[in-house]
């Protein structure tokens, strides 16, 4: 029983600590912005969206030969990662609620986004 309650209240710190420790690790992708790095853990150059710059339901190609390892959703509104350039579902594809999404890891290279209306 101690066991559970300690488990479930570690569980619970982690779940409020994880948000200001992955901002602090995705050097502090800004509320509003998609952010999206080349490699794993926020790593390399970053490639920034944002709603004024990004055509909403539209398919954003990555540029070529530089898909995304990890990202950051701060836009407030869902976003569908693509495995094709060409948002094609016959790809892996996964989408992340907005607001405070981070991905340390993809588990494909993201070469295309679109962000949905909500």
């Amino acid at each position: 029983m101690r066991t559970t309650i300690l488990a479930a209240a570690l569980g619970a710190a982690a779940l409020v600590s994880t948000p200001f420790a992955a901002d602090a690790a995705s050097g502090g992708c800004a509320a509003g912005q998609l952010c999206l790095w080349p490699k794993a853990g926020y790593e390399g150059p970053r490639t920034t969206h944002e709603l004024s710059d990004t055509d909403i339901e539209s398919c954003v190609a990555l540029p070529a030969g530089r898909p995304a390892r990890s990202f950051v959703n701060r836009t407030g509104r869902p976003v569908t990662t693509y495995q094709s350039a060409e948002c094609a579902e016959t790809g892996e594809y996964d989408t992340y609620p907005g607001g405070g999404t981070y991905v340390p890891d993809s588990p494909y290279e993201v070469r295309a986004v679109k962000i949905w209306e909500r």
